[in-house]
């Protein structure tokens, strides 16, 4: 069921663009929303549900970290009143803009007659400098939990979060973690179905299962170096190892409080944090790449037993092992995601023709 009344006006959406922006941070959740609406029109003729205009403080062309420009209205033009959502994208441009007094003025004069509010990524040091984070929990990119923890530390941030809502405030993780805001925010307006069906269209999943710590352990095993990257390496390689503290300072031929330093430095995380989550994509892996027993691979990932596993997936990422490789198991013939789901909502109706989003010059 529709949970807006018939014969309303377009609802504004402002997604806050500053040079050096992230352009999927942009693209993403106006695609959602433009899907949305045009999905509306399709099934009972309703037009431009959503209004979705870039917006930044001077107005003009503003040049993403692809290289790619945007052109964008004038923050100014943007009166309270006209606003319904706000999103502020992340990249660059939002790091070297959250001390902007202007932007922050804005935001703050806005924020009273918005609906809703949030951002995407690193969006959330704006939201922060702003003083909107304040005694809130928050999402980001997990690569600069720390960072927003360290400078903003009355901000409670959640580091597996792929997007929160908090006193009316959303945040969200890393890039494509938009476009689950998005999603969410569309699931609010009109309910799941209307969701799904963009979900759909989209060939995205409504909902993705865990967290985004289940991204992060491999990428920052590669960029770690000096004495802590051969410990990092042993415990990739041998997750089931005897991976103590004193084992580990010994390999790294240091002491166990030096060793417990350089975790936090370097990782943000303790050495048996770090040795956990190591274990629990291996784990992963194994769900999605095999039919071995849950007990066998609970065993060659370190974790010894099943049950102990179990308790470490649902911590960490929310879902049990079993569920887990039930969405993200690879079939033993090779199939896309994209291909998948365009066989299975093969009978979905088609995109329509490319419609006009823009509405400077409607109510």
């Amino acid at each position: 069921m529709l949970r807006y009344m018939e014969g309303h006006s377009p609802r504004r959406l402002a997604l806050v663009a500053l040079p050096g922006a992230n352009l999927l941070d942009v693209a993403g959740p106006a695609q959602v929303f433009t899907s949305a609406s045009e999905l509306l029109e399709e099934s009972n003729g309703r037009k431009k549900s959503y209004c979705v205009e870039v917006v930044s403080i001077s107005g003009g062309l503003v040049e993403t970290t692809s290289g790619i420009q945007l052109m964008s209205q004038p923050a100014k033009m943007w009166g309270p009143r006209k606003v319904d959502t706000l999103l502020i994208s992340g990249g660059i441009g939002s790091e070297n803009s959250a001390s902007n007094a202007e932007l922050a003025t804005w935001l703050n004069a806005v924020r009273p007659r918005v609906r809703r509010i949030g951002s995407i990524c690193t969006g959330a040091f704006v939201l922060a400098a702003a003083g909107m984070l304040e005694g809130r929990r928050a999402a980001t990119h997990w690569a600069y939990c720390d960072r927003l923890q360290s400078e903003y530390p009355n901000v409670r941030v959640e580091r597996d979060a792929i997007f929160l809502l908090d006193g009316g405030i959303w945040t969200s993780a890393g890039i494509t973690s938009g476009i689950d805001l998005a999603l969410a925010m569309v699931e609010e307006d009109w309910g799941r179905d209307l969701a799904l069906q963009v979900s759909r269209r989209l060939v995205l999943f409504l909902k993705r299962t865990g967290g985004q710590a289940q991204f992060s352990v491999p990428l920052q095993t590669q960029a770690v170096e000096g004495r802590l990257s051969a410990v990092l390496e042993e415990v990739a390689i041998n997750p089931a190892g005897n991976h103590g503290v004193s084992q580990l300072a010994a390999l790294a031929g240091v002491g166990e409080r030096t060793l417990h330093r350089l975790f936090r430095t370097t990782t943000g995380r303790t050495p048996g944090d770090w040795v956990e989550q190591t274990r629990l994509e291996a784990a992963r892996r194994s769900l999605e790449e095999s039919d071995e027993l849950l007990e066998s691979i609970a065993s060659k990932s370190g974790f010894g037993l099943a049950d102990t596993m179990r308790r470490a997936f649902l911590r960490r990422l929310g879902v049990s092992p079993s569920a887990y490789r039930e969405r993200f198991r690879r079939r033993s013939v090779p199939i896309s995601p994209a291909l998948h789901f365009a066989l299975k909502n093969r009978n979905q109706p088609q995109n329509s023709a490319t419609r006009q989003t823009h509405c400077a010059n409607e109510p």
